[in-house]
């Protein structure tokens, strides 16, 4: 359950820092204000013995500030912040988030793109990786503090839940189900 408490000026933050840029463009100076954010990884897990994509729900305090639900679906991810590869960082974020030890080699890699590019610019590399039961190490739900529910969507039902707009998503989930669907259905 969550309640709501107050909301407070971001002073000093290890993932997020307030800045304004100064440039000229034809010959006008100009000020925007962005957010020095980490870049991150994504995956798309798809589940072949049960037909399934597998997204996780969490909580998301900027999304309970919209709409006082604040729980979103979203892709397996991660912050890129430390000194991994981006692969290795995908790997370690399966294991946390979702609780499938997937061989690295399986790991393929879709492509990289901009996300919030009005505010942040951060990249975000996107992966896919076929998962089956016999990869399966541990229940998932994430690591510390964090509470994420793994969730399984038949590709039957995929379409659906695509277009259902009461059902919070990333922009991230749904361009990788698009690929999917023009790549590997």
């Amino acid at each position: 359950m969550i309640e709501f408490l107050r909301l407070e000026d971001c002073i000093d933050s290890a993932y997020v820092k307030p800045k304004s840029i100064i440039y000229l463009q034809n010959g006008i100076e100009k000020q925007w204000d962005i957010i020095d954010a980490h870049d991150s990884v994504a995956i798309l897990l798809y589940h072949e013995e049960l037909d399934s994509f597998v997204f996780v729900k969490q909580f998301r305090p900027s999304v309970y500030l919209k709409n006082r639900d604040g729980y979103t679906y979203e892709l397996c991810a991660g912050l890129v912040d430390k000194q991994k590869s981006l692969k290795e960082i995908a790997y370690e974020e399966i294991l946390e988030e979702t609780g499938y030890d997937v061989p690295l080699e399986k790991i393929d890699k879709i492509t990289s793109f901009y996300t919030a590019v009005g505010f942040t610019g951060a990249s975000q590399t996107l992966y896919f990786v076929t998962i089956n039961s016999s990869m399966k190490a541990s229940e998932g739900g994430g690591i510390d503090n964090e509470s994420i529910e793994v969730i399984y969507i038949k590709k039957d039902n995929v379409m659906e839940f695509m277009f259902n707009e009461k059902i919070v998503k990333t922009s991230g989930l749904m361009f990788s189900l698009m690929w999917y669907f023009k790549n590997k259905n």
